[in-house]
């Protein structure tokens, strides 16, 4: 039975916490302008990176960074992330689908202004290249809650070439168990193999009685805790990987 890759992409191939720090800054402070005259330092980035495995969609970087700049400790924003983030949402009257549009109008401004330097700020994993080539692109799929274009602007860069019904990411409005339904439903001789970084997910993946035929791996090098990586150690299905091979 052919093997389809369904491969998430922040934290499994693209280690993206740099750009995403510094593209959720810049629009905190033209959110909040109490922060519009502050520089983002590397403690700063430091602290997001220690708050990313948490982290679902692009956009939450932006309340990422501000819970954390108005000293909501590290420690509290990991125990009680969704009610931390939601808070924020509901006193600053934030839209999330507005937050989504303006985290992607952003990347566009900074790809239009330095595509390289983005680029540079969102490398791929060692031996991702190499893995990518190995494959069969036929049955290769990528499974994001990344915008498309994003995705194709980075493998692109790296001599990753993919059609674009090979990408399935956040413009397709369904979340990750639908997709890989949607996959499997369309190759129903084949077997999938999901590769993600966030535990949660999985867990989603493996309580969906339609997918128990996808075969799910947690990504060690990823955005995930070192509980995650101990349940994963203790799950029945869910294999802990430490390299793409």
């Amino acid at each position: 039975m052919k093997i389809i890759h369904a491969l998430d992409f922040d934290g499994v191939l693209c280690n993206s916490v740099i750009e995403t720090a510094i593209t959720a800054w810049r629009l905190s402070q033209d959110i909040w302008k109490d922060m519009s005259n502050i520089d983002l330092s590397q403690e700063r980035i430091n602290d997001f990176r220690e708050v990313r495995p948490f982290l679902k969609t692009g956009y939450e970087a932006i309340l990422i960074m501000r819970l954390l700049y108005v000293g909501v400790s590290i420690e509290k924003l990991c125990e009680n992330y969704k009610e931390e983030t939601q808070k924020l949402i509901d006193q600053e009257g934030l839209d999330v689908v507005e937050l989504k549009k303006l985290f992607g109008e952003a990347r566009d401004r900074w790809i239009a202004d330095s595509l390289d330097e983005w680029i540079e700020k969102n490398p791929l994993f060692d031996d991702v290249v190499e893995f990518l080539h190995s494959l069969d692109k036929e049955n290769l799929y990528i499974v994001t809650t990344k915008q498309e274009r994003f995705v194709k602007y980075i493998l692109e860069a790296n001599g990753i070439e993919l059609e674009d019904d090979k990408i399935w990411g956040l413009d397709r409005g369904m979340n990750k168990v639908d997709i890989l339904f949607k996959i499997q439903s369309n190759n129903p001789d084949k077997k999938i193999r999901f590769i993600e970084d966030r535990y949660p997910t999985l867990v989603d993946v493996e309580e969906d009685s339609r997918l128990d035929e996808v075969v799910l791996k947690l990504a060690s090098w990823g955005y995930n805790t070192p509980l995650d990586r101990e349940k994963a150690l203790e799950s029945d299905r869910i294999e802990l990987i430490r390299s793409m091979g």
